[in-house]
């Protein structure tokens, strides 16, 4: 039996990164999946999961929009008769732009997708699980959301919000057996993060990659992944409201680039 048999997941931002790898995990692990990206990369996502010998649906929508996700966790429950488990793992980083030429529209769109987003899965996963007595809601922060000096403000400020968002609904939803907690990565290899690490080969400097942190390495999709696993299964029975920051152990400190003891 697998951590997540026969369960019914639904993951945003399953077209690549930590979306797609959450996925091909889960399945792994025995969920029936609903894999949502507004990209068509999508559906290579479920393609790999059903060539493991997994369950999974691909929809494209706009994790940001409430009439789709209204739809696919609609879909979710309408295909596998309840909705156990939700990862609202869509995002965005809105580059490195100066604080002076960020404008209102820039901040708008991020927050959309990577704050709104996640609240939208909540409002609308809650309704379902409330129902059945229990659920696992998962949301995608980032350790920028814990510290400064990880991204740009309108990401950082996102992913604070989403710890928040994570904070309160632990409250709002007590004795419902409906629990909730966030996973904060620290530098993972994605298509987000591309561009460093493109930079940095480009500069002949890819061996200072994650130097800040103590494993002195970026992560991975499924290491992030392994952590979701945990929160969204029954393992996780006793977990609620916490923000996990899997970073390498990078916000156990303050930067440190001395030699090791």
């Amino acid at each position: 039996m697998g951590r997540l048999q026969d369960k019914s997941v639904v993951i945003t931002g399953a077209g690549s990164g930590i979306g797609r790898a959450a996925s091909l995990l889960f399945a792994k692990e025995g969920a029936r999946l609903i894999a949502v990206d507004r990209s068509e990369a999508v559906r290579e996502t479920a393609d790999a999961v059903r060539k493991a010998g997994g369950k999974a649906e691909a929809v494209i929508a706009d994790a940001g929009s409430e009439k789709d996700v209204i739809d696919f966790i609609g879909a979710a429950v309408e295909k596998y008769g309840r909705l156990d488990a939700i990862w609202a793992n869509a995002g965005i980083s809105g580059g490195l732009v100066p604080l002076a030429e960020q404008t209102a529209e820039h901040w708008q769109e991020i927050l959309r997708i990577n704050l709104i987003g996640p609240f939208l899965a909540v409002k609308h996963a809650m309704v379902h699980m409330i129902r059945q007595g229990a659920g696992s809601i998962v949301c995608t922060a980032s350790v920028a959301g814990l510290k400064a000096g990880a991204s740009g403000h309108p990401y950082a400020a996102s992913k604070a919000g989403v710890i928040s968002l994570v904070q309160t609904t632990a409250y709002s939803l007590s004795g419902t057996g409906v629990r909730i907690n966030a996973v904060c990565p620290g530098l993972i290899e994605t298509g987000m993060t591309k561009p460093i690490f493109d930079r940095a080969k480009d500069r002949g400097t890819e061996d200072k990659i994650g130097q800040l942190n103590p494993l002195k390495r970026a992560g991975q999709p499924h290491e992030i992944a392994a952590m979701g696993l945990f929160l969204a299964s029954d393992e996780a029975s006793y977990v609620n409201g916490q923000a996990f920051p899997v970073d390498g152990g990078l916000t156990a400190s303050m930067p440190y680039a001395g030699k090791p003891v």
